[in-house]
């Protein structure tokens, strides 16, 4: 822990500057989706994230070389990424970005479900309650978004499930892969997946996956996508060198009333009364189970699946 209380303050104010900058790159995403197709964003992530990483790898002279036994995870996690990105962009293409980002963080739940399945990692009773209650209010942003936006609604869903297999590879790897380093090649594996397809769908009209050539704007728009992943997850990867994840996890609460702001500024949009009961419900279990997870570790030290890395 000495590592970590040389400067917390540090931790914290970048982690508050992650929580800002991460719904910009929801924004921008929801902003491409006008013109340019879910699949086509989910690539140009990758491909603007890998080329805003690797002069910080150069800059910080990392080793950018992955060792042989590294590379399945590697692939996994980009896969893991990649779909998480999709079912992301799919929902904010026709949900608010508020409402999208609260069915997400239902994650703190499913992370600690796969820790006990992956890592043995003890539940109990009330954690579980905790768990349904969250997830209740998940069903509370859900249900009216499900009446207006149709089946598109549980895209939050899977990018919530899909994300969290994302962070158990980057958990397995974590002592073993510097961070930055594995953004790079996360964001070099995703480009060696999605081109391809892209490739393989252009001309089909297939709405969601076929390419177009993008105008100025979009293009700006794309290069947001991954700039402000790139960004933002710099800031949440150098905060965890000042501060324990058990501080800074609280924190990613803090996305949703950027969110909220940007929805409003943008589009003009705002969470009704349902929807914020529903979020009062997920961020009040979400943080009563990292708290709990806290307390656990400090008398039971181990692995702890919760999240260090958001959308």
């Amino acid at each position: 822990m000495g590592m970590y209380l040389a400067s917390p303050l540090r931790g914290v104010l970048l982690m508050v500057a992650f929580c800002i900058l991460a719904p910009l790159l929801d924004a921008s995403s929801k902003l491409a989706t006008t013109a340019i197709p879910v699949g086509q964003i989910t690539a140009m992530r990758f491909v603007f994230q890998g080329a805003c990483m690797l002069p910080v790898i150069l800059i910080m002279r990392l080793n950018w070389r992955a060792a042989p036994g590294d590379l399945g995870l590697l692939l996994a996690r980009a896969i893991c990424l990649m779909l998480s990105t999709y079912c992301f962009v799919a929902s904010v293409q026709f949900m608010p970005i508020a409402d999208s980002i609260a069915i997400v963080f239902v994650m703190p739940f499913i992370l600690m479900f796969l820790g006990k399945i992956i890592f043995g990692n003890p539940i109990g009773q009330t954690r579980i309650i905790a768990s349904i209650v969250g997830f209740g209010g998940a069903l509370l942003v859900i249900q009216p978004s499900l009446d207006h936006y149709g089946l598109v609604a549980l895209f939050p869903l899977g990018c919530a499930l899909t994300f969290s297999f994302y962070e158990m590879a980057t958990q397995a790897m974590s002592n073993r892969v510097h961070p930055v380093t594995m953004q790079l090649h996360t964001s070099l594996a995703g480009m060696l997946i999605c081109l391809p397809l892209l490739w393989l769908f252009n001309g089909t009209g297939i709405a969601e996956l076929d390419p177009v050539q993008p105008d100025a704007l979009n293009w700006l728009w794309l290069f947001g996508v991954g700039f402000w992943a790139a960004v933002s997850h710099l800031c949440m990867t150098v905060a965890m060198k000042y501060a324990p994840a058990a501080t800074l996890a609280p924190l990613h609460y803090l996305e949703l009333p950027m969110a909220v702001f940007l929805g409003y500024a943008i589009w003009g949009t705002f969470p009704n009364g349902l929807t914020w009961a529903g979020i009062a419900l997920i961020v009040g279990s979400g943080l009563y189970i990292i708290r709990h997870e806290h307390r656990q570790a400090q008398r039971h030290p181990m692995p702890s699946p919760l999240p260090n890395e958001a959308i």
